[in-house]
């Protein structure tokens, strides 16, 4: 009979969730209005170090833990990486396509060649991909928004 209650439970809480429109993930947004995507890469390092929120179409999810998702303006212009601590927000791996609003610390890291080419093959293993090494060429600049909170719409 628990285990019953349990299940019939989860299955109002999902029905819920899906009904309501929209899922919150991690902690809740602390900022009043985003900055598009667009502005943020504009000037980054004007953002760097900051916590920055962000609305767009989510165009990729991380299809192994859900650790990162990717977010572009509206019209298809730029994105950028929301990416998660391991296990603390999973972002749901049928989010592509749906609008989000991401919140977090906006970071730039700096790669050598290598740890490019080693992130790049991790990432399409990850995500069933194939890799071919020989398209990154040299270290590269990345910013990401290391995500606090997110709402799915």
């Amino acid at each position: 009979m628990t285990k019953r209650m349990i299940a019939v439970a989860a299955a109002v809480l999902i029905a819920s969730l899906a009904f309501a429109g929209e899922v919150k993930l991690g902690k809740p947004l602390t900022l009043k209005q985003p900055v598009t995507v667009q502005k943020l890469l504009e000037k980054p390092d004007a953002y760097v170090g900051k916590t920055v929120q962000v609305k767009g179409k989510v165009t990729d999810v991380c299809q192994k833990m859900g650790c990162w998702m990717m977010i572009a303006d509206p019209d298809g212009g730029k994105a950028v990486r929301i990416k998660v601590e391991d296990g603390v927000i999973v972002f749901p791996k049928d989010a592509p396509g749906k609008t989000a609003i991401a919140e977090g610390k906006f970071t730039k890291r700096e790669l050598t060649k290598e740890q490019a080419i080693a992130e790049a093959q991790h990432e399409a293993e990850a995500n069933g991909r194939k890799f071919d090494p020989s398209t990154i060429t040299s270290g590269v600049t990345v910013y990401q928004i290391e995500g606090t909170g997110a709402v799915l719409q």
